[in-house]
């Protein structure tokens, strides 16, 4: 017993250094220089307590304007990107699903393919495919009398969001696919026979057999969409660079400019611990939302 015991924590040693060397001491570094005078140039010049909070919080500061800002980009990019790439990822899946077994393996690696395909790799091709004068998508468009003058993806809002969305579905939904794909396999095929016996057709189905199967699937994958769409940095950095103004540049972007372009660390690691207790807020709030639906039931 004490040699099997003594095996265990062999493998649970490796996780712990992991965790202490990238999460934890990172965590509490940040939260230190969070409430300190720090500057990348000059170092800690001494504990300010909450000052950095206030500034960003309560006053009328740039460092305010930039944190709000970035906040209400993000939100839109979670709330643009989120739902296809949550209900799209779920409807590719059941085709997927309804298709010969044969033809399952080699779509399944067409749709999972973009997800390996680097984020720089990625924005260079929708930058190309999206140019305002001579992208492929707005030559087509003409070439095809949809659009008289060429549609500027890249410069004008709203059609700077359409870009940075279409870009990141593209790119990331075969992930989420993957894993409705797993939980679709995972339901007793005898649940569908015994059903389809009893007159009940696709949406019948879908709604007492594949939801109630898929539900613990379906609120992982939501939540950790909605974390990584919060954590956005490379489609608007290669992209847009933020633009036009700052309309597209997120949270992690402005965080970037305050330490880097402001050398204010101490302000740029408060930023980072507020954005942090956002994404946990909204993951808790959906944890319990959830939670509340299945009580009522």
């Amino acid at each position: 017993m004490k040699k099997r015991k003594g095996t265990a924590v062999l493998f649970i040693i490796p996780f712990l250094l992991f965790f202490l060397l990238f999460w934890l001491i990172p965590f509490v570094y940040g939260i230190v220089m969070s409430v300190s005078k720090y500057s990348l140039i000059q170092g800690n010049r001494g504990f300010v307590g909450l000052a950095n909070y206030i500034k960003i919080l309560f006053s009328s500061s740039m460092y305010h304007k930039s944190f709000v800002q970035g906040l209400g980009n993000t939100v839109i990019f979670v709330m643009l990107t989120t739902p296809f790439l949550v209900f799209g990822s779920l409807f590719l899946a059941l085709l997927l699903d309804r298709l010969p077994e044969r033809l399952k393996g080699i779509f399944r690696t067409i749709y999972f393919a973009s997800y390996s395909v680097s984020v720089t790799a990625v924005a260079a091709v929708f930058v190309w495919l999206m140019k305002g004068n001579g992208g492929y998508f707005n030559n087509m468009l003409i070439s095809m009398g949809i659009i008289k003058t060429p549609i500027p993806w890249m410069e004008q809002q709203p059609f700077v969001w359409v870009a940075l969305t279409v870009a990141t579905v593209w790119w990331t939904i075969g992930y989420n696919m993957m894993l409705f794909v797993n939980a679709l396999n995972e339901i007793d095929t005898s649940l569908y026979e015994a059903s389809a016996m009893d007159g009940a057709g696709f949406w019948v189905q879908f709604r007492y057999i594949i939801l109630p199967n898929i539900k613990n699937v379906f609120f992982f994958v939501l939540m950790t969409t909605i974390i990584a769409s919060f954590n956005v940095y490379g489609q608007p950095r290669l992209m847009t660079k933020g633009g036009p103004g700052e309309t597209t540049k997120p949270l992690i972007m402005m965080i970037t400019s305050t330490i880097m372009d402001r050398n204010d660390l101490g302000v740029g690691s408060a930023m980072t611990i507020l954005m942090g207790v956002v994404i946990i807020l909204c993951s808790v709030g959906q944890y319990y939302l959830t939670k509340e639906k299945d009580n009522l039931k």
